[in-house]
């Protein structure tokens, strides 16, 4: 088969690997017709976190089961499907829990699982990972774009704000323009909230996120677009969802969190180690910092349910779309931020 390998930082490549096989009756072969390049993907290919070379790469499968391991229930051959970025049991204390990032049996999408941008995956724990598309969605091409960032981006964004707490006729401030800030921003007003602040530094994103449900928008960077922020709340969101992973996006989350609030954070927090975090705000002012790595198979059910009566559909944050040999150029447009996120189809 098939599938996009990292070979260093600013460069994919598209080359022949084994294509993977039933190896334990938990199993199921999933041949991939739509993934994904995620803004996490740019971590490594922009050389800012470690990866190895030539290992494969993705993490947002979609596709058509092609083969189950004996023990496999819930799905089977011919069945469409969709996967949440990490592979996870679904009976282990954790996954019970809705803790499925945490799952004692988990697994990665790479290595000899196939990678998620390639022609087929292995789904170890297919019963506890794979998620059925009802047979009369599955080759409707408009829902099944709408599905796919439930494998990540939208349970990334959801996951943030449930993490903040929003609510009903709540005011929330989500942080980032990406497509997880973007997911955020339609997760909170799917949660009821009756302002969202959205902010960023694109104005083409905001505008999507102002089509998503933001209220308002700051398109501002640094101390500038903090006071922008205070001044619209008069001095602070009670929730703040933090969607961009960097340490002075964190640094901002707790400056425009109200006294008392919750900050709910999704993005991997590159650079906090180095930079620190600045405990004595979070301490002084009481905010709760919740949140952490998405379980996006904890909010899968009720996500795919929404978008298949018409109520949710995130896919305009697909902005490009790519067949498999594209991919590289997917990894080129999302870097160079022509595009919110690349849509690759098989």
């Amino acid at each position: 088969m098939r599938a996009a390998i990292y070979r260093g930082p600013g460069e994919i490549t598209v080359d022949e690997v084994p294509r993977p096989e039933i190896e334990s009756p938990t199993d199921a072969i999933v041949r991939v017709t739509h993934t994904a390049v995620c803004g996490s993907d740019l971590w490594f290919y922009r050389g800012q976190s470690d990866r190895e070379v030539g290992s494969r790469v993705g993490h947002e499968p979609m596709g058509i089961v092609e083969e189950v391991g004996d023990d496999v229930r819930s799905v089977e051959p011919g069945d469409r499907v969709f996967a949440p970025f990490v592979i996870g049991c679904g009976r282990c204390e954790f996954c019970r829990k809705g803790l499925h990032t945490s799952c004692v049996n988990g697994d990665s999408w790479g290595g000899d699982n196939g990678g998620g941008q390639g022609e087929y995956v292995r789904a170890t724990e297919a019963d506890g990972t794979l998620v059925r598309v009802p047979d009369r969605h599955a080759d409707d091409e408009d829902t099944l774009e709408a599905i796919l960032p439930l494998t990540d981006v939208m349970g990334t964004g959801h996951h943030a704000a449930v993490s903040a707490g929003v609510d009903e006729g709540d005011t929330c401030i989500v942080i980032g323009d990406g497509a997880v800030g973007l997911c955020g921003v339609l997760a909170a007003r799917r949660l009821g909230a009756e302002r969202i602040i959205a902010m960023g530094h694109h104005d083409d994103r905001l505008e999507l996120a102002e089509s998503f449900g933001a209220t308002e928008t700051v398109s501002a960077r640094g101390q500038e677009a903090v006071d922008a922020a205070l001044d619209l709340t008069d001095g602070g969101a009670n929730h703040v969802l933090e969607c961009v992973g960097a340490a002075s996006a964190m640094d901002m989350a707790t400056d425009v969190c109200r006294p008392g609030g919750t900050v709910g954070y999704v993005g991997v927090p590159h650079g906090v180690n180095d930079q620190g975090l600045d405990m004595f705000s979070l301490f002084g002012d009481n905010i709760t910092l919740s949140g952490g790595i998405a379980p996006v198979r904890a909010y899968a059910d009720e996500l795919l349910a929404d978008v298949l009566q018409g109520t949710l559909d995130p896919s305009p944050i697909f902005t490009k779309t790519v067949d498999l040999d594209g991919v590289p150029e997917g990894y080129q447009a999302m870097d160079e931020r022509e595009a919110i996120k690349v849509l690759v189809k098989l």
